[in-house]
C-alpha cells in the first residue's frame, strides 16, 4: 500500500441503531456527517438519519454484493471518506463478514462501529430486563430455519430446551413455525411472549402474548417483517420476585459491607 494509500481513512461500517435517530454512537453519527459516500441498507435503515448528510447517498436493497464493493471501492480510491450503513449493529446479521472479505482482497482498510442493536431497542420498548436472578442468565439470539439453513445444533427446537431468554430474528413471518418448534423444543405454551414491529421506530408496533395466543394476534396484526419476537419468563416479568443481590443491604460485596 503506497504511502497515499496510507493516508486515507478506512471504510467504515457503521451501525445505524435500531430506528429512532438519535440511538446512533456520537461516533457513527461524526463518520455520517463527515462521510463522501454512504452506502446505507434502504429497506432497514431509518432514511432520516441521511437528513443533512453531504454525501453522495446509495441505496443497498437493490445492488448485489459485486456492485455494493464496487461503490464502495471507487469511491475509496478517488480518496473520498466512505460509510457503509448497516442497521442495528452490524455484527448481528449484517452481512457483513462477505463485505469485510471483498475489502481484504482489494487491501482496502475498513473499521466497524458498533451500533445499538433492536434486540436492545426491543427490551427497552418493553421496559424489560432480559437477564433476571434466578430466572434467566442467558440470552439466545437466533432464526427460525427459512431459505437460509442454520447449523443443525442451533434449530429452534434444540435451542428451546434452555427455556431462557430467546430473541428471534427474521422470522415474524413464520410465527406459526416458530411457536409450533419453541413448544416442541420445552417452552411451555403459556411462556410470554412479545412481537416488537420498527423497535424504537415513530410507528413501532408491540404485541404482547403467549405462545398460546401470539400466532392469531401476529396475523391480526398484519406483521410480516421487520419484527422481533421475544420470548422468556423476563418478559411477564410483573409477576416475578427476581431482585439482584446487588443492592441488597444483607449482602456484601468489594465496594459495600452488609448491614
Amino acid at each position: 500500500m503506497s504511502s497515499e494509500e496510507n493516508d486515507r481513512e478506512p471504510v467504515a461500517i457503521v451501525g445505524a441503531g435500531p430506528g429512532d435517530v438519535e440511538l446512533i454512537t456520537v461516533k457513527g453519527r461524526r463518520l455520517l456527517d463527515d462521510a463522501d459516500c454512504i452506502v446505507f441498507a434502504g429497506s432497514l435503515v431509518n432514511k432520516k438519519i441521511l437528513d443533512n448528510c453531504k454525501a453522495v447517498i446509495y441505496d443497498s436493497q437493490g445492488m448485489s454484493l459485486e456492485e455494493i464493493i464496487d461503490v464502495m471501492s471507487s469511491a475509496w480510491n478517488n480518496g473520498e471518506r466512505v460509510v457503509r450503513l448497516h442497521t442495528g449493529d452490524p455484527s448481528i446479521f449484517g452481512a457483513i463478514k462477505e463485505q469485510m472479505k471483498c475489502l481484504d482482497k482489494l487491501h482496502i482498510p475498513y473499521l466497524v462501529v458498533p451500533g445499538v442493536s433492536s434486540a436492545f431497542g426491543a427490551a427497552a420498548s418493553l421496559n424489560a430486563e432480559l437477564t433476571l436472578p434466578e430466572v434467566a442468565q442467558t440470552v439466545i439470539i437466533t432464526r427460525q430455519e427459512g431459505r437460509t439453513p442454520v447449523p443443525e445444533f442451533e434449530k429452534l427446537r434444540l435451542l428451546a430446551s434452555h427455556q431462557t431468554t430467546m430473541l428471534v430474528f427474521l422470522s415474524v413471518s413464520m410465527i406459526d413455525k416458530v411457536v409450533q418448534e419453541l413448544i416442541a423444543g420445552g417452552y411451555p405454551a403459556d411462556t410470554p411472549v412479545a412481537v416488537v414491529e420498527k423497535a424504537t421506530w415513530e410507528d413501532e408496533n408491540i404485541l404482547l402474548g403467549s405462545l398460546a395466543s401470539i400466532t392469531e394476534k401476529v396475523e391480526a396484526a398484519g406483521i410480516h417483517k421487520t419484527a422481533l419476537i421475544c420470548v422468556g419468563k423476563v418478559f411477564g416479568a410483573g409477576d416475578l420476585k427476581a431482585v439482584s443481590k446487588l443492592y441488597d443491604r444483607s449482602f456484601s460485596h468489594g465496594t459495600r459491607k452488609a448491614s
